[in-house]
């Protein structure tokens, strides 16, 4: 693991100095001045001065660097800079470099995994898409820990196999949706889990999430079981429950089912929308080669698996 900072302070600084060393030194500076105006040691200076410190070819050939280095430069030895002032023009240029720039570049030479996410990352911004991406996949593990924990959990897990997922606030597709590569199967009464949560693999359990949230649910989280009448009657008692036909289409079904429901809440958006916890399930009783299932939905996956570890 390896931070921007540590890119900053480990390639880009040392380049800078260096090279701010090497001008001011050009423009008549004795090495006790040039540890003055960058509040470095003169033996630093030396260093710098004899080629000891090594340089980021890529940094120096930046023509934005370039040309701070002799703004800087310039501005010190007219005395029209203060040494605060030109720490403020390297922070603004550092800044600018970690945004999606020659900083981040070299952030993800260091991290290969930063540019495997394919997301606007900004190292500064806390609700960037990386972070937003990292924490849907935490909150999969979790609910995915809540479940394959639980004793006789093995025992819901449907024929076609059993997922937790959770999609992204603005979720509008199946890559928006983080889930297990795979799905849950029911391997001599264990939940055996195939892989690493990831996002946009998982076209079912995603697919009815979407379709919920597109007619009204606020739901995040989903989980799902095996069909059976009396868990659907459970189930019942405490969260708002729609039935759809598995015969249209689950996309369609889901939406029409679930746009219905809300439409005859009172208020409107009291079924698994803003007004209430977030959950909601939803059920089919099968068609001619499709399985019955149950779907669980809630704010998260943690609170949907949950809520199907209650059924235990």
């Amino acid at each position: 693991m390896k931070f921007i900072e540590e890119v900053v302070v480990d390639e880009f600084l040392p380049t800078v100095r260096s090279m701010l060393a090497e001008d001011l030194r050009e423009r008549g500076f004795t090495q006790r001045e040039v540890a003055d105006a960058l509040g470095i040691s003169q033996s630093a200076v030396s260093k710098y001065a004899h080629g000891d410190v090594a340089r980021h070819d890529r940094i120096v050939a930046d023509e934005r660097v370039r040309d701070l280095v002799e703004r800087v430069g310039e501005g010190l030895a007219a005395g029209d800079l203060s040494p605060v002032a030109a720490l403020v023009e390297i922070e603004v240029l550092i800044r600018r470099l970690e945004e999606g720039d020659l900083l981040a570049e070299l952030h993800e030479e260091a991290m290969p995994g930063l540019a495997a996410a394919d997301v606007d990352f900004s190292v500064h911004d806390p609700d960037s898409g990386l972070r937003e991406r990292e924490a849907v996949l935490a909150s999969v593990r979790r609910g995915l820990r809540t479940l394959t924990n639980a004793s006789g959990f093995a025992g819901l897990i449907p024929n076609v196999g059993a997922n937790v997922v959770e999609c992204l606030p603005d979720a509008t597709a199946v890559d928006d949706v983080a889930a297990v590569p795979g799905r849950l199967v029911d391997v001599k009464g264990r939940a055996m889990v195939p892989g690493e949560p990831e996002f946009g693999v998982s076209e079912h359990v995603a697919t009815v999430l979407l379709a919920a949230r597109e007619a009204g649910a606020s739901a995040r989280g989903a989980v799902n079981v095996r069909y059976d009448p009396d868990l659907v009657a459970t189930l019942a008692e405490s969260h708002p429950t729609v039935e759809f036909d598995a015969e249209r289409g689950t996309r369609e079904a889901v939406v029409e089912a679930v746009t219905e429901a809300v439409a005859a809440a009172d208020p409107p958006e009291n079924v698994g929308g803003s007004a209430d916890d977030g959950t909601l399930v939803c059920y089919q009783t099968g068609a001619v080669g499709v399985e019955p299932i149950v779907y669980v939905l809630a704010p998260t996956a943690p609170e949907a698996a949950r809520i199907v570890r209650e059924l235990l």
